[in-house]
């Protein structure tokens, strides 16, 4: 019984050695952007951001092809919110971004061909089109993180950020 117990933990080792151990961010990234007035370091409320093509058209997510989440639907930024109850110490449902707004979209998600249009829904701010790039992604999982940090350039993981005006 207990050579059999041992061939048995003996086969468990060679097999738990063989598997990866895989990010909770597998597949995913997100496009995170800060967007306040100039002179200023709040995130502004009221902003609607939504993903465009170079044609200036919303952006729909067939069939998931560009993110997980909102299937057949436009691409649109949402803002960062608390998760934290009252008392605790404050936690962001995505914690890199504390309030900016984010959207999820897959680990190959082409960002060169996309860009982001920032509309101010009080109207108070001009509308803006900003061009999107690869190094505008957070990449969360260590082995992209490690890829993206050989490259020359600038670094992901940093928000985009729109100053308003």
């Amino acid at each position: 019984m207990k050579q059999l117990f041992s061939i048995f933990i003996f086969l468990f080792s060679l097999c738990s050695f063989g598997q990866i151990q895989h990010c909770g961010f597998d597949f995913t990234s997100y496009l995170v952007v800060d967007v306040h007035e100039n002179g200023k370091s709040e995130n502004l409320d009221n902003i609607k951001i939504t993903l465009i093509d170079k044609g200036g058209n919303e952006v729909i997510n067939i069939n998931n092809s560009l993110s997980w989440k909102d299937a057949n639907k436009p691409m649109i930024f949402s803002k960062n919110y608390l998760i934290s109850k009252e008392g605790e110490k404050e936690r962001w449902f995505f914690p890199y971004a504390k309030d900016n707004y984010l959207l999820s979209v897959t680990s190959t998600f082409p960002a060169e061909q996309y860009s982001i249009k920032v509309e101010d829904l009080n109207k108070k701010f001009r509308t803006q089109i900003i061009e999107l790039n690869s190094f505008n992604l957070y990449i969360l999982c260590s082995s992209e993180n490690e890829k993206q940090a050989r490259k020359f350039g600038p670094r992901s993981n940093s928000p985009i950020e729109v100053v308003m005006e």
